[in-house]
């Protein structure tokens, strides 16, 4: 019998003809049926901002195609959109770098081309690393989000707020990145333990010869504050409350007043309320109704409020003003403290607050809503959904959508130079109000002709959160909307649920007053094999790449499933590349073995005992599997396939029915071993093909079909022969023992000892296995 397979081993060079193939034949093309129904994936748009794609990336966009490769094979219509994500702040940064430029010295038009072709080349990588995957996205539709069908919608959507007055115009403290340059949202703060000098500095009290001292680590500050807080229930302050503190160096009077956020055990007890330190400064002026005093410009330099500390950088204020009460002797210490610090999360500065006037969508009267819907949505797993509650539970303020940026969505106002008023446009085209004279001739307010164009741009979420109204084409095409939207998944990192799954939610139901998506399914962090997580900045990412070359997109495919439990962390390990590797090797060897035999495709009137028992294995196998795919868990089945094809089927039932296999003198049980071969071979290839597309592609089309794996059906429940896995255990022991008996035991003819063909005397089959014994005797050749 000559195998149809000649090829002892499964080359990673096919997938290249293997991915021309799918693409001539459009295999994964999305139509519009209304026979079928959509699944639609809000595919999140990667941004191409350095190299090296890193490894945790590639595996999580090939689960994320696991996922449409299952849907289409459970019979759904899947949309697959992949879009590369081009808007904000890091592309600016990126264009500085590689330009060696500065932004804010560079003419805006100028500095705005540099950085429409600054990525070019590295989203020409990143959509080759996918296609190199396997990835079955709409590669021939591809969007950016810098696009201007894109910026657009974004544009439209604003517009659409507008009117429904779902936006305002507010000068308030916000937060802001000096670095940066601009305002950011609560969502983009993380907090970061630094080091950090807490100042003891001794203030006067007015009414007394008394003096109070006041703990800080904002010393620079001091021109900017309004009032020294106690806690009400701090015996040390009682008698200096409602008196007034002389402020060092500035020699201005401040109330002392009791407030319960004073901590008495943090530093003195006694604290300076500034506009503005921190977020509790902030909560206080607003309380108390304080004057505010503008402490920082935008960009990040000490105010004429300051005096002799004007037009100074945070750090050089601070340092100054400490030399100088050092120099008049009012500083009583100075501690050394690690200090919780909110963090600009892209830059890694400190942030400041800052009063700016910006516009802000409403959100705070939507926490009720929205917290309602996201108990609606189905995670996976569902433990994230958490993150978003927990966000949810926090916002206190509406959100800032206006940037001090140049790439990014422009916000579509033009101003009128005599009345102010901001006049927006019509909604379906792009608008760029800095450099165009707006589309219409009169102001709605007051009818002058004459206009100032709005210079700000949009929060890059503001772009990203219409992410699925874009790809169902809302606005655009009323009948493919209808078909597709809601989608059903949003595929994302726990990272971003409080940003991007957050504000999507947020701005979706602003828009349609539905969820933009059903469920939501969370990937958790690609770490390194310290466990520690990926970062461009520690030098710990690992190129996906060169792995891929190396071992084939299958091997990283594989390694992806079985290595990443839903939802939780996972490491790079080569090691786990090499295991994966081999299990292919040893699948292709299985695939070469059975290519020798005919498909039978009819179900034997009879069927042996060990056949019965690995179908009834085989049944075990689809249930298992399909738990994990109706769950989006890639590691069941990866790791479910694998156990069973190589320790059970491979390991003991192959060996059980080689015999029989070849045996011509017992036609009924050579057929019955053969059509079980293939039934159990088949069913493997189907069940790991969302995993690993290419090699069972090629094993399936070699010996079952010409027609694509990828045009099958997951198979059902077999629902039968189940009580016949009960003996799996006593015959993968009862084989081990044979197998080491032999190992033990020296041939009389060699000296060595027997292999595993070689007959071998007193071993008796189990009574429970008697069912068993034909096969079993053949196996081992086995004598009285």
């Amino acid at each position: 019998m000559v195998p149809k397979i000649e090829s002892k081993l499964w080359n990673p060079a096919l997938e290249r003809s293997i991915l021309q193939k799918w693409d001539t034949i459009g295999i994964y093309k999305f139509s519009m049926d209304e026979s079928r129904k959509a699944f639609v994936i809000d595919t999140p748009p990667p941004y191409p901002s350095g190299r090296p794609w890193h490894v945790g990336a590639a595996a999580h966009y090939s689960q994320i195609d696991m996922i449409a490769r299952t849907s289409r094979m459970m019979g759904y219509n899947v949309l697959f959109p992949i879009g590369i994500d081009r808007n904000g702040l890091p592309v600016e940064i990126y264009t500085e770098k590689k330009y060696k430029i500065v932004m804010r010295k560079t003419d805006r038009e100028k500095f705005l081309e540099l950085c429409a072709h600054a990525l070019d080349d590295l989203e020409d990588e990143m959509i080759q690393i996918m296609k190199t995957l396997g990835i079955s996205g709409n590669f021939e539709e591809y969007y950016r989000t810098d696009s201007e069908k894109f910026r657009a919608l974004t544009q439209s959507t604003f517009i659409c707020l507008w009117k429904q007055n779902l936006v305002y115009r507010a000068n308030r403290p916000n937060n802001y990145c000096s670095k940066c340059g601009t305002t950011i949202a609560d969502s983009e703060i993380v907090y970061d333990a630094i080091p950090t000098k807490l100042i003891y500095i001794r203030f006067s009290v007015k009414e007394t010869d008394n003096n109070i001292i006041i703990a800080s680590t904002r010393p620079e500050l001091l021109f900017a504050c309004q009032l020294i807080i106690v806690n009400p229930n701090d015996e040390r302050y009682l008698s200096l409350v409602e008196k007034h503190a002389v402020i060092p160096i500035f020699n201005r009077e401040v109330k002392i007043m009791p407030h319960p956020s004073a901590k008495p055990e943090f530093g003195s007890g006694a604290v300076m309320v500034c506009s503005y330190g921190d977020e509790n400064d902030v909560r206080i002026f607003r309380e108390l109704g304080l004057k505010e005093i503008v402490s920082l410009d935008e960009y990040g330099r000490t105010s004429s409020a300051a005096g002799p500390y004007s037009n100074l950088s945070v750090n050089q204020a601070r340092i100054k003003i400490i030399e100088d009460l050092k120099n008049i002797g009012i500083i009583e210490k100075e501690e050394s403290i690690m200090h919780r610090t909110p963090m600009c999360e892209r830059s890694k500065t400190p942030i400041e607050i800052i009063s700016l006037e910006d516009y802000y969508v409403k959100q705070i009267d939507y926490v009720p809503v929205l917290r309602e819907l996201a108990n609606k949505i189905t995670f996976h797993p569902d433990m994230h959904r958490q993150i978003l509650l927990n966000w949810l539970n926090s916002i206190v303020i509406d959100w800032p959508v206006t940037r001090r940026r140049y790439y990014g969505t422009e916000v579509p106002i033009w101003y009128c130079i005599n009345c102010r008023c901001p006049n927006l446009p019509d909604e379906g085209k792009y608008y760029r109000p800095w450099k165009e004279r707006p589309p219409f001739e009169k102001c709605s307010n007051c009818g002058c002709t004459e206009f100032i164009g709005e210079d700000r741009t949009f929060d890059t979420w503001m772009d990203s959160s219409i992410s699925p109204l874009y790809i169902t084409k809302y606005k655009n095409n009323s009948q493919f909307y209808d078909y597709t939207y809601p989608t059903t998944l949003r595929p994302q990192g726990k990272d971003i649920i409080r940003t991007w799954l957050y504000y999507t939610l947020l701005r979706c139901f602003q828009l349609t007053s539905r969820l933009p998506w059903s469920d939501a399914w969370i990937m958790g962090y690609g770490l390194d094999e310290k466990g520690e997580k990926m970062s461009k900045s520690k030098g710990n990412v690992v190129d996906p790449l060169p792995i891929i070359h190396r071992h084939g997109a299958d091997v990283f495919r594989l390694w992806a499933a079985a290595e990443s439990n839903l939802g939780y962390d996972f490491r790079y390990s080569e090691r786990r590349i090499t295991s994966a590797k081999n299990f292919l090797s040893k699948l292709w060897n299985i695939g070469r073995f059975l290519s020798s035999f005919d498909v039978i495709s009819e179900t034997p009137t009879m069927l042996s005992a060990s056949d019965r028992w690995i179908i009834g294995e085989l049944s075990k196998l689809i249930d298992e599997c399909m738990e994990g795919y109706n769950n989006f868990n890639f590691f069941i089945p990866a790791n479910e396939i694998r156990e069973f094809a190589w320790n059970i089927f491979a390991a003991h039932y192959i060996e059980m029915i080689k015999g029989r296999v070849y045996d011509t003198s017992d036609p009924s049980g050579q057929r019955s071993a053969i059509f079980t071969l293939h039934k159990c071979f088949s069913t493997i290839l189907v069940l790991l093909a969302p995993i690993c597309p290419f090699i069972t592609e090629e094993l399936w089309t070699k010996i079952y079909s010409v027609e694509s794996i990828h045009l099958q059906r997951l198979p059902q429940s077999l629902g039968y022969y189940d009580e016949l896995t009960k003996y799996t255990k006593s015959i993968m022991d009862f084989n081990s023992t044979v197998w080491n008996k032999k190992k033990e035991t020296i041939s009389e003819e060699t000296g060595k000892p027997l292999s595993l063909k070689d007959s071998i005397v007193g071993i008796i089959i189990p009574p429970d296995l008697e069912v068993f014994k034909e096969d079993l005797t053949m196996m081992h050749n086995l004598k009285g």
